[in-house]
């Protein structure tokens, strides 16, 4: 790699390592709120600073990807809920990677072909490339104007004392085994170090990876002499399904799906069941399976859209009859799985996961949907579309707090029926915590609450967190439980 390090160069990687000090402080030191929004502000104004001159593409949809990593930012400030404030630790950077390397791509390149994950996976490898060059280059500077002979003899030094270690662990072992005088002295060695302790080093190594990062990919992508990958990735590269094959597996699965159709429409969708089964076990009954076969479902579409020889006339009319048959088909199963988990959450009540299922459901619709006219429509591109409501459906549901959504739920099943799981709710951190707050507001008799409100009280006035961990729902759950009178 022939690249010059400039004075600019320098003044970025400065940058860089004050942004790789704020991303330490923000990631490690206690649990993640506010500071998630802080290190998004400053990192983009970085980038934007770094890349001022720069002529970006694709901005239309990599504002979209922008406005979806701002909102998934900010949810871990308005919100306080476990699955997505671990899953979006993953999502955000990767989404902050695939927006920078999407708006500094060539603009002829389109980032919908399967070739554009070649491309960012190239920059990602040369940005550690890059690393290793730079690291070579400063270690070049620093040997400059040292004798070669005591650099050497210090390298030497070093891998003596490398092999020494695992010999002394053992010698040391067996002697403090041996003299209980010595084991005192050794036992007070750790304490003549007390200066550099584990955690120090430990956040001064993940500055470096930190700056690292940041310096290496914003330097390769800064570059402007990008070698672009032919986008050759078509669909015409993989041998074609035959259409007759495709039909005949078609034709026996919708053979079956209709079956199960009918069966649906008579003993479902009437009110009728069978025998002695009440609502609540015929909805528990099977709601995964049916919701797996969907999937199955659309993946067989897709497989056959993508990759399928649909024919000719005849053959090719009956292909795209046979997929309608088969999306139609889905969505029964897909409305029948609704209406069980309906019937299972008035039986049992309302839970995080139910509400999810509830919300994949409804996302499903959308995608299928979308394929039936795909079908028919075949100028459509399937992974445009699914990529970009995936990324709108994941955001949404990231933000728009669906434990509140149980929450009330739950509330108004109380009201009707009387039967409520606090311990359940409890579990749903500050926003459950909210909601048995209220509850005891109405009623102070429930069994139980009372207990888990006072632990959660004592939590409230003991607990002290950092700047970084501020988050808007925490906060106004524990004003809440520090004013609230329990008898």
């Amino acid at each position: 790699m022939e690249t010059k390090i400039n004075k600019m160069d320098w003044l970025f990687l400065f940058i860089c390592l004050l942004l790789g000090i704020l991303a330490e402080e923000s990631f490690f030191r206690g649990q993640i709120g506010i500071s998630y929004i802080v290190f998004v502000m400053v990192f983009y104004s970085v980038f934007y600073w770094r890349f001022r001159r720069f002529s970006f593409s694709h901005q239309r949809f990599g504002y979209l990807v922008l406005c979806c990593i701002w909102l998934l930012t900010v949810s871990y400030f308005l919100n306080d809920n476990i699955l997505f404030y671990a899953l979006n630790i993953i999502v955000i950077p990767s989404l902050v990677i695939f927006h920078i390397v999407l708006i500094t791509s060539p603009k002829s390149f389109r980032w919908s072909q399967l070739a554009f994950v070649s491309y960012l996976f190239s920059r990602m490898l040369n940005a550690f490339k890059y690393n290793a060059f730079f690291a070579t280059y400063l270690g070049k500077g620093l040997r400059r104007g040292v004798d070669e002979d005591r650099l050497i003899i210090w390298k030497k030094v070093l891998i003596g004392v490398v092999i020494s270690i695992p010999v002394l662990a053992v010698v040391l072992r067996l002697l403090v085994s041996a003299d209980s005088q010595f084991e005192r002295i050794i036992g007070g060695f750790p304490d003549w170090f007390r200066v550099v302790d584990a955690e120090s080093v430990f956040r001064l190594f993940a500055i470096i990876i930190f700056t690292a990062a940041f310096f290496g990919l914003m330097q390769v992508l800064f570059q402007k002499h990008i070698k672009v990958i032919k986008q050759e990735a078509n669909v015409t590269q993989f041998q074609k399904l035959d259409s007759i094959i495709i039909i005949t597996v078609l034709i026996l699965i919708n053979a079956v799906y209709v079956l199960f159709t009918i069966v649906q429409f008579k003993y479902f969708f009437s009110g009728t069941l069978h025998g002695n089964m009440t609502y609540a076990e015929y909805a528990r009954k099977g709601f995964f399976e049916l919701l797996f076969v969907t999937m199955i479902n659309l993946s067989i579409t897709i497989i056959v859209l993508t990759f399928g020889d649909r024919g000719k006339n005849g053959v090719r009319r009956l292909t795209k009859l046979m997929l309608t048959i088969l999306v139609l088909s889905s969505g029964v199963m897909l409305s029948s799985a609704f209406l069980r988990l309906s019937m299972y959450e008035e039986a049992y009540g309302f839970t995080f996961t139910r509400v999810l299922a509830h919300s994949f459901m409804i996302f499903l619709v959308v995608v299928f949907t979308y394929t039936l006219v795909k079908i028919w429509v075949e100028k459509l591109s399937l992974f445009h579309f699914y990529f970009i409501t995936s990324l709108i459906y994941y955001t949404a549901i990231a933000v728009i707090d669906l434990d509140n959504i149980v929450v009330k739920e739950n509330m108004n099943r109380y009201e009707h029926s009387g039967k409520i799981d606090v311990h359940y709710l409890n579990s749903l951190s500050a926003t459950g915590v909210s909601g048995l707050i209220d509850l005891y507001e109405k009623d102070q008799n429930i069994p139980e609450l009372q207990t888990i409100l006072l632990e959660r009280q004592k939590e409230a006035r003991t607990n002290s967190l950092p700047w970084q961990s501020y988050n808007l729902k925490r906060e106004k759950v524990t004003k809440k439980l520090q004013n609230l009178k329990i008898n």
